[in-house]
């Protein structure tokens, strides 16, 4: 049976809602606060909570997604808040470190999570009074580099985003079932379809004005996609993703999650050998730790071009014969691969 959990902008209302009713009320002891979640609701474990000084306070929770495989499990949700005289603002939300800034400059939160900063603590808030709500995240910026926040315009951590507070695990065979209903129904009229590998993968295909009518989600599950959609009279598929995640395929790693198998950086570092024959160039590689890194050494060798060309070859032929060989059928497969911020390599 799987867990349910919460999602990010929960935890963070949550430490806020526990500063501001301690701040009021320095004697009660909190454990758990119950928040309006639109239109859940969910107690939360509140870690700790402290008054700084007469008009602050501190609370703190931690992240808990469930069974969801989220790489914000655990992490540290810190909420200073500041009651001050009333001003044209009522409740002022605030990104501390590890808190992403949009592209403008603006903290990373989005309009779910601000409506639940609105719902739990507008009420609260003495009708003199004006609320600053800091949101701090201690490991946001660490944690932001194993995510492509960056390609989508957040900068220097996470994000606040969502569009529920409850995090709904599925199990991965119903994910794979959502995802093979999804291309059943587009591939009746659409015989030329686009995968794209995660939300990246989409934001940047509608970046590139590709229609959704064509556009399938495939998260790790490239093969078996591969397969159904030779099985359902496709005639073409465009593999859209990350370079680190779409250059297993060039090794014959055909569900690409992280979990199952690696071996990029190994993968990148042959078709160095294959195509330049540079063991210097090959190292460099091996001693990356990531793929963008790999790319990035490759450019200032001269070799990326020459390198990313061959593997995006590679996939396509070992694509191509993944479908020959499973479904029995012929599908052409193009790739395009971009890096961590979203550009065409």
């Amino acid at each position: 049976m799987v867990r349910t959990g919460y999602t990010l902008p929960v935890f963070a209302v949550a430490a806020a809602k526990a500063a501001l009713l301690h701040l009021q009320n320095p004697q009660e002891k909190l454990s758990f606060i119950t928040l309006d979640l639109l239109p859940d609701a969910a107690d939360i474990l509140i870690q700790q909570v402290a008054c700084l000084d007469s008009t602050t306070a501190l609370g703190i929770t931690q992240s808990d997604p469930g069974d969801n495989l989220d790489l914000t499990r655990n992490t540290p949700i810190w909420a200073w808040v500041q009651l001050s005289p009333r001003q044209d603002e009522v409740l002022i939300l605030e990104g501390g470190e590890g808190l992403g800034k949009t592209s403008t400059g603006e903290a990373a939160i989005y309009s779910f999570a601000r409506r639940l900063f609105d719902a739990n603590l507008l009420g609260l808030i003495p009708q003199d009074k004006s609320l600053t709500v800091k949101v701090i995240l201690p490991e946001g910026r660490e944690l932001a580099k194993r995510t492509s926040n960056e390609a989508f315009g957040v900068l220097e951590g996470l994000s606040l985003l969502g569009t529920s507070g409850i995090s709904q695990p599925l199990s991965a065979e119903e994910h794979l079932d959502e995802f093979r209903s999804e291309l059943r129904v587009k591939v009746k009229n659409h015989p030329n379809l686009v995968f794209c590998i995660g939300s990246n993968g989409k934001s940047v295909a509608q970046r590139l004005g590709i229609s959704e009518d064509v556009i399938v989600s495939t998260g790790n599950w490239l093969g078996a996609l591969l397969v159904e959609a030779g099985l359902h009279g496709a005639e073409s598929v465009l593999l859209l993703g990350y370079q680190g995640k779409l250059i297993k395929l060039a090794g014959g790693i055909f569900n690409t999650s992280s979990h199952l198998a690696d071996g990029k950086l190994e993968i990148i570092a042959a078709a160095v050998i294959q195509v330049t024959g540079s063991l210097d160039a090959a190292k460099a590689v091996l001693g990356c730790k990531t793929a963008d890194d790999a790319y990035k050494v490759l450019v200032d060798m001269g070799l990326a071009e020459t390198v990313f060309g061959y593997l995006r070859n590679k996939i396509k032929v070992q694509a191509e014969g993944y479908v020959q060989k499973y479904a029995g059928k012929s599908v052409e497969v193009s790739v395009v691969l971009f890096d961590r911020l979203g550009g065409v390599i």
